[in-house]
């Protein structure tokens, strides 16, 4: 089984843990959040990271472990980038609920399947959606001199 661990900016990292708990209240143990404050020096947060790692890690039925983070090039991105490295982990920047929720339901497939899971339910989570439905649309006016009538 794969551990989960969200790097983010405060309160978005407890946020998710708290949104996935919710539909999966069984993966708190393999489930770590870390909210990087904005006072802290990167090195404390690395600290602490490096901390919850390694509790997660410690026990036998955790195979590796997937790092999430918010946005590539910030502070919980750079902290994650020196976390996992020679570390039997991967790490996925742009953390949003349906990938999370896709990574704690697959947790249990290879790293590499779960990483290729979660950028897929990241990015299928993302889509535009119609600001009015059809049903709540104005109806057209039928002129009887238009030809656009179908047959």
């Amino acid at each position: 089984m794969n551990a989960i661990l969200i790097i983010a900016h405060a309160p978005l990292a407890h946020a998710l843990r708290q949104c996935a708990l919710h539909v999966f209240p069984d993966c708190g143990g393999e489930l770590v959040a870390i909210d990087v404050q904005p006072n802290l020096p990167p090195e404390e947060t690395l600290a602490t990271a490096r901390i919850a790692l390694e509790q997660l890690t410690h026990g036998e039925k955790v195979s590796g472990v997937l790092v999430l983070t918010d946005i590539f090039g910030a502070t919980p991105s750079n902290v994650a980038q020196k976390l996992v490295d020679g570390v039997a982990s991967r790490l996925i920047t742009g953390v949003n609920l349906p990938m999370l929720l896709r990574s704690v339901s697959y947790r249990n497939e290879p790293l590499e399947a779960l990483v290729s899971r979660a950028v897929v339910g990241g990015t299928q989570g993302v889509m535009q959606v119609a600001i009015t439905a059809p049903q709540n649309q104005p109806r057209r006016n039928h002129d009887p001199n238009d030809d656009d009538h179908q047959q």
